[in-house]
């Protein structure tokens, strides 16, 4: 493209002189030969700042400072009035009975059920090894329902505990859900959180038995409960 418009630049500017224009063509076939592509592009002192500057971050390591359990820092200058306020916005009220001397949150699933209006819930058990035994639960199809869920938080606070979803029918995903659901310190009383309420889909190719995995996990992808369940879609709950 580049050597279309030299031509056309120089039979422009053409002043009788043809040895000029050859001249033209030959430095422009010249080149084209040596750059098919017709594009020339020089590295900028920026762009190869920016490569050194990934290769150092991909070997740089972060050191942090000395960690400390929440039971200290709630410890740490608690005769100082603004600072003790400051920590108490900061963290919300912590109980200090559900609070250890370990570095790591700890976050146990109290609870799960379907909720489904006009009727009783669907309380599920919760697994010690994560894998309910045969089908898990039933939906019928084209109802609504959400799920909502209990859970304990003890040690140290948990950052960005979020809830995913994924859900394959005959080995194809047809589902995924990620739901954030904050950070929370520890305290004795379960936290709630309900799910957004959704529709089952209803049809012939909707029915069937469904494969699903459920996680909970933290900003530090620390997994605390991770179930490999199947479910059924029929026309009716049971």
């Amino acid at each position: 493209m580049s050597l279309a418009v030299g031509l056309v630049s120089s039979s422009k500017n053409m002043g009788g002189d043809d040895s000029e224009a050859s001249e033209t063509i030959r430095d422009e076939s010249k080149t084209a030969e040596e750059n098919p592509t017709g594009l020339s592009r020089k590295m900028s002192d920026g762009s190869l700042c920016a490569t050194e500057d990934e290769d150092d971050d991909e070997e740089r390591k972060i050191e942090l400072g000395p960690q400390c359990t929440l039971k200290e820092q709630l410890e740490k200058d608690k005769d100082d009035e603004s600072l003790r306020r400051w920590k108490e916005q900061l963290l919300g009220s912590v109980d200090l009975n559900a609070v250890g001397e370990s570095l790591e949150a700890e976050v146990k699933i109290m609870s799960l059920a379907i909720k489904s209006p006009g009727r009783a819930d669907i309380v599920l058990a919760i697994p010690e090894n994560g894998k309910p035994r045969g089908l898990w639960f039933t939906l019928k199809e084209g109802s609504k329902y959400h799920l909502q869920f209990a859970f304990q938080v003890s040690n140290n606070i948990v950052s960005g505990l979020k809830y995913t979803n994924t859900v394959w029918k005959t080995g194809v995903k047809v589902d995924s859900t990620k739901e954030m659901l904050g950070t929370f310190s520890p305290q004795g009383e379960p936290y709630t959180h309900e799910m957004p309420e959704e529709t089952t889909p209803s049809g012939m190719f909707a029915r069937g038995t469904y494969s699903a995995k459920s996680k909970f996990v933290d900003d530090d992808n620390k997994c605390y409960l991770e179930i490999n369940y199947t479910f059924d879609i029929r026309r009716d709950w049971h």
